[in-house]
């Protein structure tokens, strides 16, 4: 579906179109058939949402920023090059710290609540 298109690309998360998740969340993604990366641009204050996904774990990396992401109940302080496992069939949300924070999420398989964000690739 998508890897046809994506071999030998280059893609930048910001010089993509990005959606407006919510208030304070900004997001873009990228995807094979196999995996997705979606890119988190996050502000202080942003609306929480603790979330859970009961089919897949996500692998979450703080490229920018610090910010504490919560497992269940438990706070893990994130800095810039951390990276932390949310396991399948546990609450979870992130939580700037400081003013922006880049979190990119990487899925697998592709989640197809997000293939909306992955438009742009036909035209690849």
């Amino acid at each position: 579906m998508y890897s046809d298109k994506a071999y030998e690309k280059v893609v930048n998360f910001y010089e993509l179109e990005q959606e407006e998740a919510r208030p304070g969340v900004k997001r873009s993604a990228y995807a094979t058939d196999e995996a997705m990366l979606v890119m988190n641009v996050l502000e202080r204050g942003m609306q929480l949402r603790p979330h859970v996904h009961e089919d897949f774990d996500q692998l979450a990396v703080v490229t920018q920023g610090e910010a504490d992401y919560y497992i269940e109940d438990t706070p893990h302080r994130m800095t810039a090059g951390s990276v932390l496992l949310v396991p399948a069939g546990k609450y979870h949300h992130i939580e700037p710290i400081s003013d922006e924070v880049h979190n990119l999420d990487l899925f697998f398989p592709p989640r197809e609540d997000y293939a909306h964000l992955l438009k742009y690739m036909k035209g690849l």
